[in-house]
């Protein structure tokens, strides 16, 4: 029996030699039932259910995508196959951020139909549904990102949903592909943004907010349901609220701006850690950092900065590319101390002169980038940079600057991590090994799949989604090592 798949790749972490286009493979069965998310009360389906297999590609706001899917399907009574030959329809949610990550997405599919034969297509690649079905014309249907409707009614329509289904088979805080104690919670669909290499608001279309109090009120009962750590997520989180021009919303009696900063203090008051991702350095985020110092949210920016040349940032056509970024983040650790920022970098760009590359070197090593993910700039279909009419690099160029720039975030990495050698720090478990006396751990400086870990020896006793106090002994380029705290003579 073929398995769908579950393949989390460390797709930005330092310590990884691939690209972000090589797209993580989600599945619902290792992460849902394995982790017995849902209450050992719960009713479950009847035998006469029809089972949907579902493989989820690419990013975390995807991935909460594909989470809202199932829990829908779930409350109408539909069961969950592990194997492509256990399901009555496969739904394959895809990428198609870049061209490579298209062609996956199609070889996903491609092995769908080989392994089943009945699939529908949802997801970022699902606006091209030419494309898909000129490659792949036995599907059953295609609809774009976030349209969940539209895959409801692909599944109804392929497998109707059996009558009188149970309505109290899904747990309050829905279905999720994450293991039980952490969550991803996406705070807006699309971008306004117009960066030259990205296609993203012709996919998902411009910036649209939820409410304020929607959000908390999600927040609420994920921390209700055990998440120890909230991600939020969307595509550009430091714009939240601009669209609905920062709209109030009633929230536990009070009335609630949807602003970036309210959201941080709102959510502090949750008592989960509460990690920003996707954030552009607009100068409200200045506001933020004295939250971090405070123990508000973890102190932990993730900003896809992408380059440091002015010249190129500009061909990129990147928002908030002030050139004394470097003295405001000076200023962000002059704050919080602890403040750890994660970032991806692309070289390669069109017009990259080794003058820019070389500022790139500098500004890393002059930033002290905790975490970072490269890669080689990849053209793609549609983008805006295809028609800057810029100097075209060398593959064979490109690979030897993505590789200096990948020595030069190691080393700096490397000295971020020795400076906390010695330290006594908190820790949530992701992962433990009896047998070895171990467990996997991350830090307030790491997010799961993308960062490092904290690897706790002479460890018995815990499990996953503890908190536990570690002394951290040594370090490496990528990873912490520490002893439960006490255990250091």
């Amino acid at each position: 029996m073929r398995a769908l798949r579950y393949d989390t790749r460390k797709f930005m972490r330092v310590s990884y030699p691939i690209a972000p286009v090589r797209l993580a493979r989600h599945l619902w069965q290792s992460r849902l039932f394995k982790d017995k998310r849902t209450p050992m009360s719960a009713p479950t389906p009847t035998q006469n259910a029809p089972k949907i297999g579902l493989v989820s590609l690419g990013c975390p706001k995807a991935l909460v995508d594909s989470e809202r899917i199932l829990t829908t399907l779930r409350a109408q009574g539909y069961s969950f196959s592990p194997s492509y030959e256990g399901a009555d329809v496969v739904i394959v949610n895809t990428c198609g951020f870049l061209d490579s990550a298209k062609a996956e997405s199609l070889d996903a599919i491609g092995e769908a139909i080989s392994e089943n034969g009945r699939v529908i297509v949802t997801g970022c690649l699902g606006g091209e549904e030419e494309l898909i079905r000129k490659t792949h014309p036995g599907v059953l249907a295609v609809s774009g990102a976030h349209q969940y409707e539209a895959v409801v009614d692909a599944v109804h329509e392929a497998v109707p949903p059996v009558p009188n289904a149970f309505v109290d088979l899904v747990p309050e805080q829905g279905l999720r592909l994450t293991p039980r104690h952490y969550a991803y919670l996406k705070i807006s669909e699309g971008c306004n943004n117009r960066c030259t290499f990205c296609i993203i608001p012709s996919i998902r279309g411009d910036l649209v907010s939820r409410p304020i109090a929607s959000v908390l009120y999600e927040a609420e009962r994920l921390v209700k349901a055990g998440v120890k750590e909230i991600m939020v997520i969307s595509q550009d989180t430091s714009a939240y609220g601009v669209d609905i021009k920062y709209a109030t919303s009633p929230y536990r009696g009070r009335q609630v701006e949807a602003r970036f900063q309210t959201l941080a203090e709102e959510m502090g008051k949750l008592g989960a850690w509460v990690r920003m991702h996707y954030v552009y350095p607009y100068p409200h985020v200045d506001n933020v950092i004295p939250l971090m110092a405070d123990g508000v949210i973890l102190p932990y920016l993730d900003i896809p900065f992408q380059h440091a040349s002015p010249q190129v940032l500009k061909s990129m056509r990147r928002p908030a590319n002030q050139e004394k970024t470097a003295d405001r983040i000076r200023k962000w650790r002059e704050t919080c101390p602890d403040l750890a920022i994660r970032s991806t970098f692309i070289v390669g760009f069109p017009g990259e002169t080794e003058e820019d590359f070389q500022m790139l070197l500098d500004w890393v090593h002059e930033t002290k980038i905790d975490r970072a993910g490269a890669f080689p700039y990849e053209p793609v279909t549609g983008a805006r940079a295809n028609d800057l009419g810029l100097n075209e690099i060398p593959d064979e160029l490109k690979q030897e600057r993505y590789g200096r720039l990948m020595e030069a975030l190691q080393e700096v990495s490397a000295e971020r991590l020795a400076s906390r050698v010695g330290r006594t720090i908190d820790v949530l478990v992701d992962d433990v090994e009896p047998e070895e006396q171990r467990v996997i751990a991350r830090s307030q400086w790491d997010a799961p799949e993308i960062d490092g870990n904290v690897i706790v020896e002479n460890a018995t006793g815990i499990k996953p989604g503890d908190m536990i106090s570690v002394t951290v002994v040594d370090s490496d380029e990528y990873d912490l090592y520490a002893v439960p705290a006490g255990s250091v003579q």
